[in-house]
C-alpha cells in the first residue's frame, strides 16, 4: 500500500515538473506575450496574430485619417442660353402658328446655379488640398468643411483636366494632414480604406482590396494610371482619400463604373505619386510641365510583332515624328519602336506617355528603340510640352498617342504600316 501511495506522488511530482517544463519553454519562446495581453497567441498562431493585429488596429488608422478628409461644396453659375424647346420653336412651321415673341421667349439667356458635393485631403498643415478637378471646374464659390466643424473658403491654386487633379488652399495653420505614400509599390491584393462623404450624408470609410494597378484606356482623362479597388466609392466620394492600412495616403478617389451610379465594386484612384508631383509643378511654377518628345505612337499588337520579327508584341510603334522635335533630334525615327525609356520597360501606349509627361523638361534620357529589328540606345534630350510652356494656354498640338475622340469614333493618321496592309496607294 505504501509502495502505491509514494509511487503516486512520484508520479504527480513528474506531471508538475513537466508543466513547470513546458511552461518555460513557452515563456522562452513568447516571453512578450505575458507582458502584453494583446499578443498572448503571438508565439503560437503567428499568421492569426497578425491578421487579428491588423484588423484590431484599424480603428486607430481611421480615426487618426479621417480628421484629413474634407467634404468640398462648390457653386458655380452657367449660363443657359437656350433651352432644349427652341431649336424646335425657332422652325418657320412653329412659328407660324406661335409667332416670333413665343420664340423669342425661349432664347432669352437664363442663368443656373450648379452646386457641387465632394470630398478632399489634406496633403500638408498649412493648408494645401488635393482633390478632382471635375469637382470644382470653373466654381465661384468653395467652401471646406472640417470633421470638428470648422468651416473655410477656398482658392483654386491650380487644376490639370489632363489627369482631373486640383490644388486648394485654405488659410489656416496647424491642420491635420495626411502622410503621403508611394503608390508606386503597391500590390495587386492589398487591403485599402477610402474615406470620403458620398451623398453629403457624411464621412464614410469603406474597406477592400486593391483590384488592379496601371488601368487606362477608360476615356477619362488624357494620362491615366489608375488604381482600381473593390472599396465602395459612391457619388460624393471624388476627391477622397484612399489609404493603406498604415494610414499613409496612396490615391485621389475619382471615378467608377457603373450601371446604377452607385458604387458596383469598381472604382478608381490616381496614384499619389501622378497627383503629387501635379501639385508640386502647380505650386512651383503656377502650371502643370510637362515632358514632351514630338512623336505620334501606337500599341504594338501580336500581328505588328511578327511583321518586325519580334518575339513578343511589347513597346510602342513610332507612327510619326514631328519636325524640329526632340525626338528627331535624337535620332527617333517613323518605323522604330521604342521598348526601354530610363531603363524601363514599355508595355503601352499610355503607360509611356505618362513616363514622357513626368520627365523634367531639359533631362536627357536614354531611350532604347530597335531598328530595322536591331536594338539601339539613342540619348534624348525632353523638351517641355507646348501646350504647357506658357500659363493659361489651351490650344491642342499633337501629343504622344493623341487619338481625338468624333462621335465615339477614334481617328489617326494613317501609318505606312496600315497603308500596306490595306493595299492602299
Amino acid at each position: 500500500m505504501n509502495f502505491f501511495v509514494r509511487r503516486g506522488k512520484s508520479l504527480k511530482a513528474v506531471a508538475v515538473l513537466a508543466v513547470v517544463f513546458l511552461a518555460g519553454i513557452f515563456i522562452e519562446r513568447a516571453p512578450r506575450c505575458f507582458s502584453d495581453p494583446g499578443c498572448s497567441a503571438a508565439g503560437i498562431f503567428p499568421q492569426a496574430f497578425a491578421k487579428e493585429q491588423l484588423l484590431g488596429e484599424l480603428p486607430d488608422v481611421v480615426e487618426k485619417a479621417m480628421p484629413a478628409v474634407v467634404n468640398i461644396s462648390s457653386k458655380k453659375v452657367i449660363s443657359m442660353r437656350e433651352s432644349p424647346m427652341s431649336s424646335i420653336f425657332s422652325d418657320p412651321f412653329f412659328r407660324r402658328f406661335f409667332g416670333d415673341e413665343f420664340s423669342k421667349r425661349y432664347k432669352m439667356p437664363r442663368e443656373r446655379i450648379e452646386r457641387s458635393l465632394g470630398s478632399g485631403v489634406i496633403v500638408t498643415k498649412d493648408g494645401y488640398i488635393l482633390t478632382n478637378n471635375h469637382l470644382v471646374d470653373k466654381a465661384e464659390e468653395i467652401e471646406v468643411f472640417l470633421t470638428d466643424n470648422r468651416e473655410y473658403d477656398a482658392k483654386i491654386v491650380g487644376a490639370d483636366p489632363k489627369t482631373d487633379v486640383a490644388v486648394l488652399k485654405i488659410d489656416e495653420e496647424d491642420l491635420p494632414a495626411l502622410t503621403l505614400g508611394n503608390s508606386s509599390e503597391l500590390r495587386l491584393g492589398q487591403i485599402v480604406l477610402a474615406i470620403g462623404y458620398p451623398y453629403g450624408i457624411g464621412q464614410t470609410v469603406t474597406m477592400g482590396i486593391i483590384s488592379a494597378l496601371k488601368r487606362a484606356n477608360l476615356r477619362m482623362v488624357d494620362y491615366e494610371d489608375f488604381i482600381q479597388t473593390d472599396a465602395a466609392i459612391n457619388p460624393g466620394n471624388s476627391g477622397g482619400a484612399l489609404i493603406d492600412v498604415h494610414g499613409r495616403l496612396i490615391g485621389i478617389n475619382t471615378a467608377i463604373l457603373s450601371r446604377s451610379g452607385g458604387s458596383q465594386g469598381i472604382g478608381f484612384a490616381i496614384p499619389i505619386d501622378l497627383a503629387y508631383s501635379v501639385m508640386e509643378s502647380i505650386i512651383n511654377h503656377g502650371r502643370v510641365i510637362r515632358g514632351w518628345l514630338g512623336v505620334v505612337i501606337q500599341d504594338m499588337t501580336p500581328q505588328m510583332a511578327e511583321s518586325f520579327d519580334m518575339d513578343d508584341a511589347r513597346g510602342v510603334i513610332i507612327s510619326d515624328v514631328q519636325d524640329g522635335s526632340p525626338a528627331m533630334k535624337g535620332g527617333i525615327e517613323r518605323g522604330d519602336v521604342i521598348v526601354a525609356y530610363r531603363g524601363k520597360d514599355v508595355d503601352n501606349m499610355q503607360e509611356f506617355r505618362k513616363m514622357v509627361a513626368m520627365t523634367e523638361p531639359g533631362e536627357k534620357v536614354k531611350i532604347e528603340v530597335l531598328k530595322d529589328g536591331k536594338s539601339k540606345e539613342l540619348k534624348v534630350r525632353i523638351g517641355e510640352h507646348p501646350s504647357t510652356a506658357e500659363k493659361g494656354k489651351e490650344e491642342e498640338t499633337e501629343e504622344e498617342g493623341s487619338s481625338p475622340l468624333f462621335l465615339g469614333v477614334g481617328l489617326e493618321n494613317l501609318s505606312d504600316y496600315y497603308r500596306h496592309e490595306l493595299n492602299l496607294p
